[in-house]
């Protein structure tokens, strides 16, 4: 087995109508495991790895958590993908219930629209790099947004954050010439913010990758904050914030005006390692 350097980088994506998210386990580098999230009872179920790369960040989960849309890379350019591929699967599978060929890494990946429209990432699409399509979801071509954010994560990330409760309140502030940073917040319960400053950078610190967030915990009615740069991945809902760090997912809860309640620790993802796992038929 490959020895990781760092803790496994963790990130997720709460499905907006359900109760049901996903997370992606990537570590080593170039392994991703796949978990289903149930947040009703905090149950993790481990589904399939991919030998490569997944771009979390040009993925998104349909409103039911039924279907996921996911960029991924095994770099093989030769074979019939082009060496990445836009794929769709039911989570926590990656089997491609529809697939589109991409043979680069250039934009990628995609948004669903509702439980079964979803917007392809490919300015140049055109139905040769469709390898398979499923009726049970329906491709829309017209650009769904109002604003471009970009090619890369941005331009995947970012509308997924605003759609899903986020305000954006700065837009690609220059820190210098290789570093940019995008700010949003998400408002919580009894005043409480959760701010997310998204940076886009190259030479990024150790253990992080080009595109990486920190993460402030904000209530301007007590003037109370709470700074929690090792929170990798952070979302919330009701009163409860959730957050990845230092390869676990965790949990904290509102308690006042002033603070929140101890963390804790909902699946600890250190031990889990590539497995060749079929999906299912």
């Amino acid at each position: 087995m490959e020895k990781e350097s760092f803790a496994p980088r963790l990130h997720a994506i709460l499905a907006r109508d359900a109760n049901t998210a996903i997370v992606f386990r990537r570590g080593p580098s170039k392994r991703v495991g796949l978990f289903r999230w149930n947040l009703k009872d905090n149950s993790f179920e481990e589904g399939q790895w991919l030998k490569g790369r997944i771009y979390e960040r040009r993925s998104d989960l349909s409103p039911d958590g039924q279907y996921l849309i996911y960029f991924a890379m095994n770099g093989r350019w030769k074979s019939e993908t082009g060496g990445s591929w836009t794929a769709i699967s039911k989570p926590p599978w990656l089997k491609a219930i529809s697939l589109f060929r991409k043979g680069d890494c250039w934009e990628g990946g995609g948004l669903f629209l509702d439980r079964r429209k979803f917007w392809l990432n490919d300015r140049y699409y055109s139905g040769k790099r469709a390898m398979r399509m499923s009726s049970e979801v329906e491709l829309c071509t017209d650009f769904p947004l109002d604003q471009y954010y970009g090619s890369e994560d941005t331009g995947i990330y970012y509308p997924r954050l605003i759609r899903d409760g986020w305000n954006l309140l700065e837009w690609r502030s220059r820190v210098d010439n290789a570093h940019d940073i995008t700010v949003f917040e998400k408002p919580l319960q009894r005043g409480w913010k959760l701010r997310k400053i998204a940076h886009a950078q190259v030479g990024p610190p150790e253990g992080r990758g080009c595109y990486w967030d920190e993460h402030i915990l904000m209530n301007e009615k007590s003037g109370a904050e709470i700074a929690q740069p090792d929170w990798e991945w952070a979302d919330a809902r009701g009163s409860h914030v959730y957050f990845a760090q230092n390869g676990c997912i965790g949990t904290s809860q509102i308690k006042n005006m002033e603070t929140f309640r101890s963390p804790s620790t909902l699946q600890d993802f250190s031990d889990f390692s590539f497995r060749a796992v079929a999906a299912p038929s």
